[in-house]
């Protein structure tokens, strides 16, 4: 019987950064979606390995991302973390290391600020969840409202949700259009919401009022971390 000429698709390594208090849908949004790329190879990763607890799951056997020798594309998520992930230099050396062989640096939410605060946005718009938009300005960054942004090869998602049309986006990207929909069609992505809040544009005045209640809780915190991790960059530049 002949052999089959069709060739295996070259591994595309994938590798999200994730750190304790990230936003699991950040990621398993994605994750989801580029784990069915063609040759994926994809790797979930923190800065000690392990366990990280996320919004009440444990996510388990992490791998150290020092361990990880070089991905095709990092990807940083973010979550009510990010003000502490901010602050750690091991965590964003890691972040550095690897986005420096990466053919595609990426985020998810307030990931984008891990990416600001690892130096890696400067002169780049970059997405972010809409509360925490504004701080991208303090890492050099243009603040840019779309779903998803790309600048080069540095591609960002806004808020939570908005994963998974950034992952469509990656995925359009790296195989093609026609795979990306086959994956949109596969998981039956076809966003029917009930209400139009999910934008503060869009959303009831009462609502909107109520969520940055929320987020105003530990707005001055998150601002300072910002300021905080910028200061450094100033320094090491």
């Amino acid at each position: 019987m002949p052999q089959s000429s069709r060739k295996e698709p070259a591994p595309f390594h994938i590798v999200f950064a994730l750190f304790p208090g990230v936003t699991h849908l950040d990621f398993t949004g994605p994750h989801q979606i580029l784990c069915r790329l063609p040759g994926a190879q994809v790797v979930v990763a923190s800065e000690a390995g392990g366990e990280i607890e996320a919004d009440g799951l444990v996510f388990a056997r992490l791998a150290r991302l020092a361990d990880i020798d070089h991905c095709d594309l990092l990807c940083v998520p973010g979550g009510f973390g990010t003000t502490q992930a901010m602050a750690d230099q091991a965590f964003l050396d890691q972040i550095r290391r690897l986005a420096a062989g990466a053919r595609y640096v990426t985020s998810v939410c307030t990931g984008s600020l891990l990416l600001g605060a690892a130096g890696l946005l400067k002169g780049r718009r970059a997405a972010c969840h809409w509360a925490w938009r504004d701080q991208l300005v303090l890492f050099g960054a243009t603040p840019d409202p779309a779903r998803v942004v790309r600048d080069g090869d540095v591609i960002t998602g806004g808020g939570v949700t908005a994963g998974v049309d950034f992952a469509l986006t990656v995925a359009a990207e790296v195989a093609g259009e026609e795979t990306a929909q086959a994956i949109q069609l596969a998981v039956e992505y076809a966003p029917a919401p009930p209400f139009h809040a999910g934008r503060p544009e869009t959303a009831p005045p009462a609502v909107l009022e109520r969520v940055q209640a929320i987020y105003g809780r530990g707005m001055d915190e998150r601002w300072a971390a910002a300021r905080a991790a910028a200061e450094v960059l100033r320094v090491e530049a």
